[in-house]
Order: structure tokens, then C-alpha cells, then sequence
């Protein structure tokens, strides 16, 4: 099972769990409120899943400074909801976070254990959700914390550069906050694997990092957006973040550590510049999709799974 299914992760996974063979139910917002324990229990009932797969979040990560009741309400309540129904029906369950959970402090990649500390209301609700899972199934939950994610079937920031390139004379992209590019694709593969690893009694329970190898900066990321489009990389000038105030801060450095995986007896995603180079091609050539609003709880100014919150750290010299 797959929650959050209108959601740019969701449908990279429903589209791979296809390609293989395996029957997944997809559970969108209009097919499942994660926040509703009985309408977690009757979906389990129709269809027992093996596994469940938790793309259901409240995404907008300034709406919840000021709205944070509501963000960990689907954020926090619904994944502990979601591992209480798992652990009666002895499914595992893969719940999806984010680097917003640490502080952004660190100038090494956070290794999978690195203490957290949250600075914003989004990182403290997808936290609670953490530790609600890793609580209720201390065996068979496992919690997969991941970052600045593009891909199909949604708005990223890599698709609004790819327009924005096509607009705008210069681009100016913060150039002081570290990160890691995700593709869809490779996480929704690693995901599948981890879930069968689950079943086989391969892959510990816990925390692991999906995301992309390296990293680089929302300049450098844009910059290599562009090489790759043909367009002179030179348009893209870098911004401080001090000159782009937000209501919830961003982490400053949130470069994820893979060693986990090697525990599960897999390799980690290849890094993010090839990801990119293979994503490139189809997304610059399809439109993007509109999302459906948010995923898995009730509604709210929320995207519909863990996609790409980025966008407004771009901008541009003639932009209104």
C-alpha cells in the first residue's frame, strides 16, 4: 500500500512496483485519511497490505509555523495512527521524512544516528512521526529520511527552473545552504528493495537516508540544470539566503550519511549529478502536473507527499 498516491514520490513508486510485478493499492487523500483510525482499519481490512509505504505529509513548510497543530496532526498523529494499524495487522510500514529534522549545524554529512534538533514546526512534526513508528515497531518500522526531491508527476524546483530558463534573461539561487538532489526514481527503486529486504528478514528496522550521493548548493544545483539544458550556465547568479527571508528557517547544511544501507546489504543512491543527467531529458519535455492537494489528512495548505519545498528560494532580475 502506498499512501500519499497523488504525490510525486508515490506515483515514482507505483509506477516501479508496476514495471515489477508487484500489486500495490494506491491510497490517495480522497481514498484514505491516515489521521482517521477507523478509516485506517476498514482500508486494512479490504486489503491487507505486507507493506505500506507512507508518502501522506503536510508539506508546506512555512504554513506550518503558523499552523502546526494542523501539520502534526497528519505529520505526527497520522503516522503513530498508521504504525498502531501496521503492528495489529503485522505489516511494515516505511515512513518517509526529512532532513528538516536536523538542526543544519553540521559540516559533515549527519550520519543515520546524529542527534536531531529541529528548527522549524515541519521538522519538529516529521520527527514526531519518527519516533512514533520507530516506538510502535521497533522491529518492522523503518523510517527513510530524504531531500530536495524532483521528479514526474509534480512541481519541483528543478521543473520550475527548467521554465524559468526559458523566461528569464539571469536567475539569482541561494548559494549558502548544502544539500543533497533526489530523483524520484532512484528512491522509489531503493525503497521497493528495502521492502522486500523487510520481508526477507535482510534489511534492519530503523533509520535509513534516501537520497542522492554528494552535494551541492541551490546555485550549483541550478547551474547544473542549465549546463544540461544547453543554456549558459553563467545566467545563474548566486544569492545570500540572508537576502531571502522565510518564515521557517532552512537548514543551512543537511547533507545525509548512507552507511545504513550497507547493514540491509545495499548500495546507497549513485550520486545526484548522474541522477540528474538521466531525469533531465523527460521532465524538460512533459508538463508538469498540478497536485492534487495534500495527501493522507484532512484538508490543508499542504502539497501531497515529500516533494521539493524549494521553490521560492529561486529568483529571478525581472520577476514581479
Amino acid at each position: 500500500m502506498v499512501t500519499g498516491a497523488q504525490g510525486m514520490l508515490a506515483r515514482a513508486l507505483l509506477g516501479h512496483l508496476a514495471g515489477a510485478g508487484i500489486t500495490a493499492v494506491a491510497a490517495g487523500r480522497g481514498d484514505l485519511d491516515i489521521t482517521d483510525r477507523k478509516a485506517l482499519q476498514g482500508a486494512f481490512a479490504v486489503h491487507p497490505p505486507a507493506v505500506v509505504i507512507n508518502c501522506a505529509a503536510w508539506t508546506a513548510v512555512d504554513a506550518a509555523e503558523e499552523q502546526e497543530a494542523g501539520a502534526l496532526a497528519v505529520n505526527g498523529t497520522g503516522a503513530r495512527l498508521l504504525a498502531e494499524v501496521c503492528r495489529a495487522s503485522g505489516s511494515v510500514l516505511l515512513q518517509i521524512s526529512t532532513d528538516y529534522v536536523f538542526d543544519g549545524c553540521a559540516r559533515e554529512p549527519y550520519p543515520e544516528h546524529a542527534p536531531t534538533g529541529p528548527r522549524s514546526a515541519y521538522g519538529r512534526t516529521k520527527l514526531a512521526g519518527e519516533r512514533a513508528v520507530l516506538h510502535t515497531l521497533p522491529d518492522t518500522g523503518y523510517v527513510v529520511r530524504t531531500s530536495w526531491l524532483y521528479g514526474m508527476g509534480g512541481n519541483s524546483f528543478v521543473r520550475t527552473v527548467i521554465g524559468l530558463e526559458r523566461e528569464r534573461e539571469t536567475l539569482e539561487v541561494v548559494d549558502d545552504q548544502w544539500g543533497q538532489p533526489t530523483w524520484t526514481v532512484d528512491l522509489a527503486a531503493q525503497l521497493v528493495q528495502l521492502g522486500q529486504g523487510a520481508l526477507a528478514g535482510t534489511a534492519p528496522a530503523g533509520v535509513y537516508h534516501g537520497s542522492n550521493g554528494g552535494a551541492t548548493t541551490w546555485f550549483a544545483f541550478c547551474r547544473e540544470i542549465f549546463r544540461l539544458l544547453g543554456a549558459d550556465p553563467e545566467r545563474v547568479r548566486p544569492l545570500s539566503s540572508d537576502r531571502y527571508a522565510r518564515p521557517a528557517p532552512r537548514p543551512a547544511y543537511s547533507v545525509l550519511g548512507h552507511g545504513r544501507w550497507h547493514a540491509a546489504g545495499m548500495a546507497p543512491l549513485r550520486h545526484w549529478p548522474a541522477a540528474l543527467a538521466e531525469a533531465l531529458p523527460a521532465m524538460r519535455h512533459r508538463p508538469a502536473e498540478e497536485p492534487a492537494g495534500p495527501a493522507g489528512g484532512p484538508a490543508a495548505p499542504a502539497e501531497t507527499s515529500e516533494t521539493m519545498r524549494e521553490e521560492a528560494e529561486i529568483t529571478c532580475d525581472r520577476c514581479p
